[in-house]
């Protein structure tokens, strides 16, 4: 039988991983298959670099010259960016080809007009590994969109910013250390803004948020915070008191209002993300029937993101045609819990400043505190919307206790109990 012609574009780390990965993993792939997948040429940015790839191999810097290899049927895309990559998928498809790819900038911005562009030449995309390496989220969710519904995803999606945090509290380093040791180890890039200031979290969840309610929220609306602010200090305090630091990106519709953000909040060891360390992603989907479902497995590196990438050829080439992982339209139906409204909700939130007030509100209730040179920290229950003020000030440091709304109603008898916790601190 023919081999199964494929091409690759880009061959830096993700790459060169696919590359390897196709070639030790060649007799399971034809097991699976049938045929045998070879690589005809490979794209690349500068042509006169030598590379260790077999002789038969084109190794071209002309996007044409790809595209016009004879029954092409597979293209991998590992670029940077959101163009060239764009385009060339484009031009891919609608020549007839299947396309995988790793490029999560470029999906979040145009993966709904690829699926659309998919669906129209009766091809497949593949784009698993686009969101949390080699955690396969993708299928895992659109698994379960043939019935259930989606309510929320709550997630670990960097796996260079959840390291950090992780070796901040367990070695009490300082953030400027945990992040040269992560560059030292290559999870962190030389320049790392778009991992420790939330740009990579963000663009995985606009991708996820797509895929689970058929559309995303404006990405200028979505709160969106990094790590770098998050001190050891902090970490220690809030470790004191039962509580990690993890930086979620969380997203929720109801009735195609989206409420999504992108930043650190506190985890108490009932919360599902809570044990998830080092450069571990997990991603929890809330569905109207099967509940909370949690998948964890390797974030990002060479070998995680290739085998997303390498699952998914089998995956587009078993596809009879349209997209592989294909979108629900959002059902924009609500859980219970969100029919409350914002003002109505009451939450735990950990604030920070040389000097908290509170003007004397009964909305108001102090449940830890702790004082560290000229800071103090308290551990408050409140309304949302009095969190929402409270950010605003910008002497204040807030974070968000995860999965601590409930409704405002507090019984006389709880009230008491906690004012008398607040007396004996």
């Amino acid at each position: 039988m023919a081999p199964i012609k494929a091409a690759l574009l880009g061959f830096g780390t993700v790459g060169q991983g696919v590359y390897e990965a196709l070639k030790t993993h060649r007799e399971q792939l034809k097991s699976v298959l049938g045929e045998e997948v070879i690589i005809e040429a490979i794209l690349v940015k500068d042509g006169a670099k030598k590379r260790d790839v077999d002789e038969h191999i084109l190794v071209t810097t002309d996007f044409d010259e790809v595209l016009n290899i004879p029954d092409l049927q597979i293209v991998f895309e590992a670029i940077v960016g959101e163009e060239p990559g764009f385009t060339y998928l484009s031009k891919a498809i609608e020549k007839g080809c299947r396309v995988i790819t790793a490029n999560k900038v470029m999906f979040a911005r145009h993966g709904k007009t690829l699926l659309e562009k998919a669906e129209a030449a009766g091809v497949s995309v593949g784009y698993e590994a686009t969101t949390a390496g080699g955690t396969p989220i993708i299928r895992s969710i659109s698994q379960l969109l043939q019935v259930n519904d989606i309510l929320s995803v709550e997630a670990i999606l960097n796996g260079t910013s959840n390291f950090i945090l992780t070796n901040m509290r367990e070695k009490g380093s300082a953030f400027e250390d945990v992040l040269k040791t992560a560059q030292d180890l290559g999870y962190a890039e030389a320049d790392p803004v778009n991992d420790v200031e939330g740009f990579d979290a963000f663009y995985k969840l606009m991708i996820l948020s797509e895929l689970s309610f058929g559309s995303s929220p404006n990405w200028d609306e979505v709160e969106r915070k990094g790590i770098t602010e998050v001190s050891s200090e902090q970490i220690e305090v809030f470790t004191r008191w039962g509580y990690k630091v993890k930086h979620l990106a969380r997203i929720r519709s109801n009735h195609g209002q989206f409420t999504a953000s992108v930043k650190p909040v506190l985890v108490d060891t009932e919360h599902p993300l809570y044990g998830v360390e080092d450069v571990q992603n997990a991603i929890m989907v809330e569905t109207s029937l099967a509940g909370k479902v949690t998948v964890q497995g390797a974030g990002a590196g060479k070998l995680p993101t290739a085998s997303a990438m390498v699952e998914d050829l089998t995956y587009v080439l078993q596809s009879n045609s349209g997209a592989a992982v294909r979108k629900k339209q959002s059902v924009l139906k609500a859980d219970s819990s969100s029919n409350e409204s914002v003002g109505s909700l009451v939450g735990e939130y950990a604030v920070i400043g040389s000097s908290v007030g509170f003007n004397g509100s009964d909305d108001i209730q102090l449940l830890k505190q702790d004082v560290r040179g000229d800071l103090v920290y308290l551990l408050i229950r409140c309304h949302v919307e009095t969190a929402v003020s409270l950010k605003r000030n910008s002497e204040l440091v807030v974070y968000e206790v995860a999965g601590n709304l409930k409704p405002a109603e507090v019984k006389g008898e709880e009230r008491d109990l906690v004012l008398q916790k607040v007396i004996n601190l």
